[in-house]
């Protein structure tokens, strides 16, 4: 009997992390239910079958006996030796048991029939759940949806009164009218009434009459032409 191919598939199994090894992870996978395949060495003691078989029960998994000793099986999982281990996966479970009644079928022959019928079985309830998660989408109608209906502002009354807002101010809001144009010579008066900064009082260039000071004596007096003098006579 072939054992390195059990060995191998099994290895396998580990490198894909589909395997508990040792007693506590298999006590902890069956308490969950993730079991499909719990293997015992040949030359494990009778207390390890015994929590073998309790942890089968558990997991409502299949045992199967291995034609191998707890230092072959782990030399292969790189351990110093176990006594069992649980297939976690349902496929690499079935190879397993194939393999195993293969190997001899007078002794596995009925764990390879009942690993096919449990998969069997996970298969059909996996296309019934299939099949009824996808009924109800298939079943429903799409209704067409209601077209939203654009609402107009609503207007305000004609006797609704306005908001509180800013109170008017004739001085600026009132539009400011345009000046109008100048007169001959009332824009050198003009000049002469207030100079801008920075010249004499009277000369009209930029002298800027200060708040409260004294009227300008010259503001209203006629300009002197060239030659002749004053308009004053002179006294005889």
């Amino acid at each position: 009997m072939d054992n390195n191919a059990i060995v191998s598939l099994l290895g396998l199994c580990l490198r894909g992390n589909h395997l508990a090894v040792g007693e506590e992870p298999v006590a902890e996978a069956a308490e969950c239910r993730a079991i499909r395949l719990l293997v015992l060495c040949s030359d494990a003691p009778d207390s390890t079958r015994r929590r073998a078989e309790r942890f089968a029960r558990e997991g409502q998994c299949l045992l199967a006996d291995l034609p191998v000793t707890k230092a072959e099986l782990g030399r292969a999982l790189g351990r110093t030796s176990v006594a069992m281990a649980g297939v976690t996966d349902l496929g690499l479970a079935g190879a397993v048991a194939n393999r195993l009644g293969q190997m001899d079928p007078a002794r596995y022959a009925d764990l390879a029939q009942r690993m096919e019928l449990k998969a069997k079985r996970a298969a059909e309830r996996k296309r019934l759940h299939e099949a009824q998660a996808k009924a109800p989408r298939s079943a429903e109608v799409r209704k067409e949806k209601p077209q939203r209906r654009t609402e107009e502002p609503a207007k305000a009354p004609a006797n609704a009164q306005k908001a509180p807002g800013r109170r008017p101010r004739p001085d600026r809001d009132a539009p400011r009218k345009a000046a109008a144009p100048a007169r001959d010579g009332s824009s050198r008066r003009r000049a002469d009434a207030s100079p801008a900064r920075g010249g004499k009082p009277g000369s009209g260039r930029g002298f800027a009459a200060k708040r409260g000071s004294a009227p300008n004596p010259y503001a209203n007096s006629r300009p002197v032409k060239k030659g002749k003098g004053s308009f004053r006579k002179k006294e005889s």
